[in-house]
């Protein structure tokens, strides 16, 4: 205890300074006029976190009127807005143009950097507030000394090196918070608020610091008005579908005590009532700060400044990350033994987002890519070695925003119906068509009305078809809604083009998506999205191929629920469906890993008492031997729509064709009650 007194007091020593010389920062002129315009910003901003900070240590959110959080909010974060970006040090292109091509990157990540101290700010983290304005003094007392003394800037590399010793210097503080978040449920601020706060009063809302709008107002609002049965309804379909997903995987639930939530603000009502199932279960909750959302408020300006890491990242700061990250892990093993896995409430409706890719902004070189490939593969694994994927689970569920639109509440009765459709009705369909996908040797996709899929999946081959079965019979458990059937497919002889006129994948759109496969590797690709294909070419390999050349296809699956697909196209909000939802509103192919990934040996069994045999492909085999070759670490779903599959056809190896869809209908007997809902649309 006495140690933690005295860490604290050096902490406020430290705070003391670093605002002194920061408010010295704010009326000092160096004669540079640019430098001077933006250290006065950053100065001005500081100041402002500082007394935001002050705000909540004082406990004054509990205290203030709406009308004043509300301008506190709007305060801290209107400088990134639409409307201000044009304007704003944040803008890598504003920046480029104030300073230079070399300088205004760099300005721009210290602003982001200081700007992310909002969230710490709002959670009483003084440390985290204090190193990143640290870190603004440093840099700011290296340009003055430089310019006073020899009337110049100081070398770049002389500021870039102080922002790479801060990012190396402070791995092990973000690391350790990192995992103790998902490890230790005590003292959780946002666990205080869903199960503290009187969520009658939307004043709650702006105690996280996010960015909040009416959409998140709305939210609230809204779940407030919400019968208790119909909170009930909401919230038990998630945690059973939690429940089930370790039942049916033969895992054992009664030896973990940790679930870890993530959502957006506004949901507070139904994740109360979950946490109270939860517990239950013997599960208490843990919310990271990275875990739960808020408004974003400029999605371009985090668009632009996902790549920051690239003016710094080499092999040694790889290495002090790993080294941080390993530390961490074996400081919470213990506790880590209790984590049962994510559990996640999804939201959608907001509008669609094409981002301007803009050359001002930090692009990693294609060495850098090869290193973050490489450090994103060795964290998974010191991810895996303690969060066994043998013990855990997940689930996930959706629900609509405000934002979506005049039609929310009809949207969120007709979302509450997909999410608890009759699991046992699409079961016994589902296993007419694996029954059949079961006997072929691989199936054969086009696309029609301007699509021009055309594509062969090879099939695993059973030995013992009594016993195996090749794809999974998915309901409604860790995927909700219910309603796919998927597999891993064999790699080698499958290929061909995979093309979708208008796709959205990690809320980031694709205007003709064509991805090319050769023995199930991708081999070319394309969208439509710029008028540069090369452009399009880097959008693709950036944010679906996550730098790598190229990936495997790691699941094909049939989506089966029509009526989510009826539901969108009756609302008119197909692309705003999250792919959660939107994967099963047609076949879709992932890129990346298998649905398997690091449990491939774990027997799986559908509910007809088969094992699902097709877990693994020719990469992961490979993780006995080269396990950063077996894994990519990422699992992209692209939805081939209805209204663009001309047919789905299995193919048996003596050449016997059975169709199971054409022209955007089931025509598998024993499948066609999956067009019922297909009639509204005509």
């Amino acid at each position: 205890m006495e140690q933690v007194q005295n860490n604290m007091e050096v902490l406020q020593e430290r705070y003391g300074l670093v605002l002194e010389r920061i408010k010295e920062m704010e009326t000092e002129c160096m004669g540079h006029p640019a430098l001077d315009a933006y250290f006065k910003k950053m100065a001005a901003f500081s100041l402002k976190l500082s007394d935001y900070f002050a705000f909540v240590e004082q406990g004054h959110m509990q205290d203030a009127q709406l009308s004043e959080l509300q301008t506190w909010n709007r305060e801290l974060y209107e400088d990134i807005l639409p409307e201000h970006y044009d304007q704003s040090w944040g803008n890598p292109a504003y920046s480029v143009a104030r300073m230079d091509a070399q300088w205004g990157p760099l300005l721009a990540y210290v602003y982001e950097e200081l700007r992310s101290g909002i969230v710490p700010a709002a959670q009483g983290d003084l440390e985290d507030v204090v190193v990143r304005m640290e870190l603004l003094v440093e840099i700011y007392c290296a340009c003055v000394g430089a310019w006073q003394e020899e009337g110049r800037l100081p070398a770049y590399e002389t500021v870039r090196q102080i922002a790479y010793w801060h990012n190396s210097d402070y791995s092990d503080i973000r690391a350790e918070k990192t995992i103790r978040e998902m490890a230790c449920p005590e003292g959780n601020p946002a666990v205080e608020i869903i199960m503290g706060a009187d969520l009658n009063d939307v004043r709650y809302l702006y105690r996280y610091g996010l960015y909040v709008t009416e959409n998140e107002l709305e939210t609230a609002r809204f779940l407030r008005s919400l019968p208790q049965e119909t909170i009930d309804i909401m919230a038990d379909t998630y945690t059973e579908g939690y429940r089930i997903g370790f039942e049916v995987t033969g895992k054992d639930l009664s030896i973990k005590n940790i679930v870890d939530l993530y959502y957006h603000i506004g949901f507070e009502r139904m994740l109360r009532r979950a946490v109270e199932n939860f517990a239950g279960l013997g599960l208490k909750p843990v919310v990271g700060e990275q875990k739960v959302e808020g408004a974003n408020p400029n999605r371009q300006y985090a668009y632009d400044h996902k790549d920051d890491h690239g003016l710094f990242w080499d092999k040694a700061l790889m290495q002090r990350k790993l080294e941080v990250l390993k530390t961490a892990y074996e400081q919470y093993k213990q506790e880590l033994k209790g984590y049962a896995g994510p559990a996640a409430v999804e939201t959608f409706g907001e509008e669609p987002f094409a981002p301007e890719s803009r050359p001002q902004a930090v692009k990693l070189t294609p060495e850098q890519q090869k290193l973050w490939v490489e450090y994103c593969a060795r964290s998974r694994e010191l991810y895996a070695q303690h969060i066994l994927m043998s013990e855990r689970s997940f689930t996930l569920i959706a629900f609509p925003v405000p934002e979506i639109g005049e039609n929310f509440r009809a949207i969120f009765e007709d979302t509450i119906k997909v999410n608890t459709l009759d699991y046992m009705k699409y079961r016994q369909i589902q296993q007419c068509i694996i029954d059949t996908l079961d006997q072929a040797d691989h199936v054969e996709i086009k696309g029609m009305n301007g699509n021009v899929t055309d594509l062969t999946v090879n099939l695993w081959k059973l030995q013992n078809p009594e016993k195996e079965t090749i794809f999974e019979n998915c309901v409604a458990d860790v995927n909700i809604p219910v309603g796919e059937v998927f597999t891993s497919p064999v790699l080698e002889g499958t290929q061909g083009v995979l093309h979708v006129s208008r796709v959205f994948l990690g809320g980031l759109e694709y205007r003709d998506l064509s991805v090319t496969f050769r023995d199930g590797m991708i081999v070319d690709y394309g969208c439509g999205n710029f008028p540069d294909a090369e452009e399009g070419r880097r959008y693709i390999k950036e944010n679906v191929l996550s730098h790598r050349d190229t990936l495997p296809m790691g699941e094909f699956a049939i989506g089966t629920n029509t009526t989510a697909y009826v539901m969108a196209r009756r609302w008119g909000i197909e692309n705003k469906l999250p792919i959660l939802i939107a994967e099963k509103t047609g076949p879709h192919f992932a890129v990346g890993d298998t649905c398997y990934s690091q449990a491939e040996d774990v027997a799986v069994y559908n509910p007809d008492g088969k094992e699902i045999v097709a877990r693994e492909n020719e990469k992961s085999l490979l993780r006995g031997t080269d396990p950063r070759k077996a894994y990519f670490n990422c699992h992209t779903d692209i939805t081939l729509p209805f209204d663009e599959l001309g047919e789905l056809t299995a193919v048996k190896a003596d050449g016997t064709r059975i169709a199971i869809i054409a022209k955007g209908s089931f025509v598998l007997p024993g499948s066609e009650a999956l067009n019922e809902p297909m009639e509204q649309l005509k």
